[in-house]
């Protein structure tokens, strides 16, 4: 059987609220409980206090559960029979239950609360939160004032009491319940300033200034001078100029400011980079505005990009370095002889000499030579003895078990050594070693010290082009040799991560196994690199490549003013030889 249970309420106002819900059961259950069919919220009605069910022919029997009676139609009962079709009113407390039945043979129970004159407030009252509570308007001006003290009064009035009102990120935070003001986790690098938010936000309601960041970041260069920087950009649309006015009056300082492109609270993990589009809007056309400047324009890296220039020795023994073109043509005078070809080969006298060697396999590979730096973008200097004189032995003379070697790096010492040899013969200290190819006897790299021979001789053949020190270094004619040069940066204003490209082979940008001269100047030029670099909105690209993944706004070793560096650090130059000149 369905029993449509309809419950009529009313507003403050008399607007009356009618509720319909339907129960499918062959008995209803009415009382204080909530577990009931019909929940009549008044102290007088028992937890379980009347039982409704179906007899014969659609009649009702309504019996009373407990101890306590009822009132119906006005008569006080403990059991009754009732037709729905004729109706009547059950009575418990303050609530009277209409029963009748609906054209579609649904018996209705209308449920409604009746006002008293003992009060019918007062009795329903401890049913609701409104005995315990205050009014909805006192409550709501109670929550506002609240939130204005937690999140508004407290923390302002702490940030302005603080004492120390300097930037900086050694502080203790002194600024109360500041968190809820967060918009977002801070990034990797500011992670450590999560809780302390006045190391950056100084003054309250006042945008972050370039010398709160400063503060901490105070080694960092400008990318040039301000007064460039401002003329490169060009003028201001209309639009653009009206939203930093705007900005402005909140605190927020020019387009140059550190927050123009450095954006926090934007989620944990690294700091995005700078947009392409916030490089070329300077470096698309800044000739036309910048007509002094040297830098050719850019604003994409595969149609829009100027040939990549590498800074080298052009001059043989000037320790000075000029900017060149890699057009595959460039070439660096870096004082030494090497021919990379013929120490890669796989077959030629070097593979055969590698491989009898522990250290190296069937034919040397540009690893056993090149050792990258920690930061992966460059290369260790090439030292003699760690890479060169497992081959390139400087062994001279033996006196009993111990041998003696020239000094690698100090000419005068090395004429010493040569000068004091014993002249009386010896056995030659390389006995029983076999030189396969041009370092047997008689080939090009053969050098025998243990001949006898007058000293003179000996030092003359060492610094000759055909001497031991001739193989790899350019005598200067004077008695020494040129001034080396080893470079572990060749780019003035860009970065290139070899850990990044170490799937490849080297020689895949480097054409190390077709160069014959140390000259030749093994840098990829761009189109070699387009081969998989292409702009950043280049959809068929392999590496998509924006501006900042070569280029760094503030590289280490810029000055503050200025259009950039001038020379690399000056602890990253060279790695040079230099021979003392004139000196007997």
């Amino acid at each position: 059987m369905t029993f449509l249970i309809r419950t009529i309420d009313y507003t403050a106002t008399g607007r009356e609220i009618v509720r319909d819900r339907s129960v499918e059961s062959d008995r209803l259950s009415i009382g204080r409980a909530t577990t009931n069919d019909v929940v009549v919220a008044d102290l007088a009605v028992e937890q379980h206090h009347v039982s409704v069910s179906t007899g014969d022919r659609g009649q009702l029997s309504i019996e009373a559960i407990g101890n306590r009676d009822f009132t119906l139609d006005g008569h006080r009962q403990t059991s009754v029979t009732l037709d729905p079709a004729r109706g009547g009113a059950l009575t418990l407390g303050l609530y009277t239950l209409t029963f009748g039945r609906e054209p579609d043979g649904k018996t209705l129970v209308t449920v409604t609360q009746e006002e008293r004159e003992f009060g019918n407030r007062d009795a329903i009252r401890g049913f609701d939160l409104a005995s315990a509570m205050p009014s909805k308007r006192a409550a709501a001006w109670i929550g506002v004032l609240v939130i204005l003290g937690a999140f508004l009064v407290v923390p302002i009035w702490s940030s302005l009491a603080r004492e120390d009102k300097q930037a900086g990120a050694d502080g203790i935070d002194q600024v109360a319940w500041d968190a809820s003001w967060s918009t977002g986790k801070l990034s990797l690098a500011h992670h450590s300033l999560e809780n302390n938010c006045e190391a950056c936000h100084v003054e309250p309601f006042v945008s972050v200034r370039d010398e709160t960041c400063l503060s901490c970041h105070e080694d960092i260069g400008d990318h040039a001078d301000r007064s460039r920087l401002a003329t490169s950009r060009g003028p201001m649309g209309t639009g653009e100029a009206l939203l930093w006015q705007v900005a402005a009056t909140f605190g927020k300082e020019g387009p140059e400011a550190c927050t123009t492109c450095h954006t926090e609270h934007e989620g944990a993990g690294r700091m995005e980079p700078a947009a392409e589009q916030f490089c070329s809007s300077c470096h698309e056309d800044m000739d036309a505005r910048l007509t002094d400047t040297a830098l050719g324009n850019a604003h994409d890296f595969g149609t829009a990009h100027p040939e990549l220039q590498a800074l080298v020795h052009t001059a043989l023994g000037d320790d000075g370095r000029s900017r060149v073109m890699l057009d595959g043509k460039a070439r660096e005078q870096n004082g030494l002889r090497f021919p990379h070809a013929m120490h890669l080969s796989a077959t030629n006298g070097v593979a055969r000499m590698a491989d009898t060697l522990p250290a190296y396999g069937e034919a040397l590979v540009c690893s056993d030579c090149h050792l990258p730096t920690d930061d992966r973008n460059g290369f260790l200097p090439v030292e003699m003895g760690g890479s060169c004189e497992s081959c390139h032995s400087l062994v001279y003379d033996k006196v009993g078990s111990t041998f003696r070697s020239l000094r690698h790096g100090d000419v005068a010492q090395m004429r010493a050594d040569l000068m004091a040899m014993d002249r009386a013969p010896r056995r030659p200290v390389t006995q029983g070693l076999r030189r396969p190819g041009e370092f047997k006897r008689g080939g090009r790299y053969f050098q025998d010290f243990g001949r006898p021979a007058r000293n003179y001789t000996a030092v003359a053949q060492a610094l000759s082009d055909q001497g031991v020190c001739g193989e790899c270094h350019i005598p200067s004619g004077d008695g020494g040799v040129m001034p080396v040069f080893q470079h572990s940066d060749y780019f003035l204003n860009a970065r290139f991560d070899h850990e990044a490209h170490e799937q490849e082979d080297c020689t895949t940008c480097h054409t190390a196994d077709q160069s014959d001269s140390a000259t030749d100047l093994l840098m990829p030029t761009l189109a070699s690199c387009r081969e998989c670099h292409s702009g950043a909105e280049a959809v068929q690209a392999e590496v998509p490549s924006t501006c900042a993944m070569c280029h760094s706004y503030h590289p280490p070793n810029f000055g503050r003013g200025g259009d950039g560096p001038q020379s690399p650090a000056p602890d990253r130059v060279a790695h040079v030889l230099r021979p003392q000149r004139g000196t007997e």
